[in-house]
């Protein structure tokens, strides 16, 4: 029996995004939904989340038009860097650049590539540390990046990328009985999903998650937003595939957005995947307050179609 390959991936960074109004975005994401901008020059802005050592969690830069520009994540020092970049280039996968200096905020030694659908995936080390804090009981903002899922027309394939490239490790997969597999959630560590794949028409972005402190943080983050006159998809509630919280936001130009907490952590030497029944209400919604999950709020996951897919972000 063949070894699993080594995993060089510690974590998931953060999401950069393109993006059709800039200033509104750079609103909402600062205002509402309670990220810090840490920079803003020449049509970029990169916000941290306060509870984070990562520099930024989301990047937004004006666009012409709507795309995820990278998903990024961690690698423990420089030569796992390089052997990652090595490994994936000897078995013909697209590099966009080769390891070097990374630019953006906290610098570090990183690379890029190609998934294979086209989306454009960061790996870096040794970036700097953000100074950040501690969030206070009630303070109902993001403590940091959850996790990123994307809409897939070949959700098979992308999660075999992400398992044989990157080492990635299947914890759970949702299931319907007329639809067959829906959802594969990944793990590059303990968490139970820090990278997801849905079955969707098109690739783009189905959602990208936020962890709060605790419960009650939110729940007065979910109704700061759902009195603000946010559109609300879907929740509060919870998940049976990763335990977690869960309330969809759509952004203003539709991506769409989660408060979450307690997502599980998991003891990898004995996690074994499992088939849950999206058809059983309990498996989407343990608690049963949520809105019903149907057709129609479905689709409003399936967000526009990706338009950076094979075109890297300019910066």
């Amino acid at each position: 029996m063949t070894a699993p390959p080594r995993r060089l991936i510690t974590h998931l960074r953060h999401i950069d995004l393109g993006v059709e109004d800039l200033a509104v975005e750079r609103g909402f994401y600062t205002g509402l939904w309670g990220l810090t901008e840490v920079e803003h020059d020449s049509g970029i802005s990169f916000l941290a989340a306060e509870g984070s050592p990562e520099q930024y969690v989301v990047r937004l830069r004006q666009a012409a038009d709507k795309r995820i520009d990278l998903i990024a994540f961690g690698a423990a020092n420089p030569a796992d860097v390089d052997t990652l970049a090595l490994g994936l280039a000897r078995d013909g996968v697209r590099l966009v650049s080769d390891p070097g200096a990374v630019t953006t905020p906290g610098g570090g030694y990183g690379f890029r590539f190609f998934d294979n659908e086209g989306r454009t995936v960061e790996v870096s080390a040794d970036v700097t540390p953000r100074a950040h804090r501690r969030i206070e009981e009630r303070e109902s903002i993001p403590v940091r990046l959850s996790h990123v899922v994307v809409n897939s027309a070949d959700p098979e394939g992308t999660v075999a990328f992400y398992e044989k490239h990157l080492a990635f490790a299947l914890s759970d997969v949702l299931t319907h009985p007329r639809m067959g597999d829906m959802m594969w959630f990944l793990r590059c560590n303990d968490w139970h999903h820090s990278f997801a794949v849905a079955r969707g028409p098109h690739p783009a972005l189905h959602h990208a998650s936020f962890e709060m402190r605790g419960i009650d943080e939110y729940m007065r983050g979910s109704g700061r937003l759902m009195r603000a006159g946010v559109e609300k998809i879907w929740g509060p509630g919870r998940h049976k595939a990763g335990n977690n919280t869960f309330t969809y936001f759509l952004d203003p130009l539709g991506n769409t957005v989660e408060y979450t907490t307690e997502l599980e952590r998991l003891d990898e030497d004995t996690w074994h995947p499992s088939l849950h029944d999206f058809s059983d209400p309990e498996v989407s919604d343990q608690w049963g307050t949520a809105n019903r999950m149907d057709e129609f709020v479905a689709k409003r996951s399936f967000n526009d179609p990706d338009r950076g897919l094979f075109v890297a972000p300019p910066v």
